[in-house]
């Protein structure tokens, strides 16, 4: 990638960060070099750079995003490890798509780690979410497990057909299951694709790791 179609990537992160109202773009560096944009400076909350991070992705022609993005607090924002923990456990047993008691909270320096056990992908990203946005959370380490399920003979053909009754054409993504750990492979046109085509993997039944190896072309 020459170094104007980098300068011209950069141009368009930038733009794109300022046009995402939940981050503070002013606080944010961008370097783009061969379709890889990396992201530095620093924001209040740990959320904000996840939501940086997003913005990145979304524009055409990032393939990558590297995040050094560092969360510092307001001066006035002073959280404890106990408080951190104390409110993600609450907030946890306020969402209603969790199994009661089925995550386990852990704080150190404010970084947040999931532990338990849950029936599906999505319940494993909404634990995440739900601690991301509290003040004082400067990461979150998710080492939630999917509860293993008994049939997965047809999980292979199952997510290629899933796939391919979206907007995915058959010879672009490949499929392969081994128990419920599946690997796609092939290539799409857009990081949002290949989010899409990994989401649509997570959702069969019997899937506990998706290994997303599609390439964008």
């Amino acid at each position: 990638m020459s170094n104007g179609t980098d300068a011209a990537l950069k141009t368009s992160v930038l733009a794109e960060l300022a046009w995402e109202p939940s981050v503070t773009a002013a606080h944010i560096g961008v370097t783009a070099r061969d379709g890889v944009v990396t992201l530095s400076g620093h924001v209040q909350r740990f959320a904000e750079k996840q939501a940086a991070q997003s913005a990145a992705l979304r524009v055409k022609g990032v393939k990558g995003v590297a995040e050094e993005i560092e969360v510092k607090l307001p001066f006035d924002v002073k959280r404890s490890d106990d408080d951190i923990a104390r409110a993600a456990i609450e907030r946890l047993a306020w969402d209603s798509t969790l199994p009661k008691d089925a995550v386990k909270v852990t704080v150190q320096d404010g970084w947040v780690t999931l532990t338990g056990a849950v029936g599906w992908h999505f319940e494993h990203d909404a634990a995440a979410q739900d601690v991301r946005g509290l003040w004082g959370v400067v990461g979150v380490s998710n080492q939630i497990t999917l509860k293993p399920r008994v049939n997965t003979y047809n999980l292979t053909s199952d997510i290629s057909t899933a796939l391919h009754r979206s907007w995915f054409a058959p010879d672009d993504i490949k499929v392969a299951a081994d128990g419920g750990k599946v690997t796609l492979t092939g290539h799409v046109k857009s990081w949002s694709e290949r989010e899409l085509a990994g989401s649509t993997a997570w959702a069969a039944p019997g899937a506990t790791d998706v290994e997303n190896y599609l390439i964008i072309a």
